[in-house]
């Protein structure tokens, strides 16, 4: 991904569980939200501020495998940069940014 590939609509599907992102590039990525609960890059989650969210990213969003099915309480836009989520457990802590999740988006689901 380079810089100036970045979101140009972004859909919270709570009927469908998932996030529909729309890319400047012409991608359109669907993720599932439990399936991006279980990728959340904070420190918590990817093993410590040592790794900074790197060294455990996974390689594929269904490489992961989630605890439970999660709901999406709240979404916000973190400066032209980033999403934030408010999970239903109350994790909140996880700034997904563009770049993250344009590595995350499923590979069959890439529309382009």
């Amino acid at each position: 991904m380079t810089d100036t590939v970045v979101p140009v609509n972004i859909t919270l599907d709570r009927r469908a569980d998932r996030l529909v992102i729309n890319w400047s590039d012409g991608c359109v990525c669907r993720y599932p939200l439990s399936h991006l609960r279980a990728a959340c890059p904070c420190a918590d989650c990817r093993g410590g501020h040592e790794f900074m969210g790197r060294q455990h990213d996974p390689d594929s969003l269904f490489d992961l495998e989630p605890s439970r099915a999660y709901r999406v309480e709240a979404l916000e836009l973190i400066g032209n940069y980033a999403l934030q989520f408010l999970w239903d457990d109350g994790h909140d802590a996880g700034i997904y940014t563009w770049d993250y999740l344009y590595r995350l988006c499923p590979a069959e689901d890439i529309d382009a």
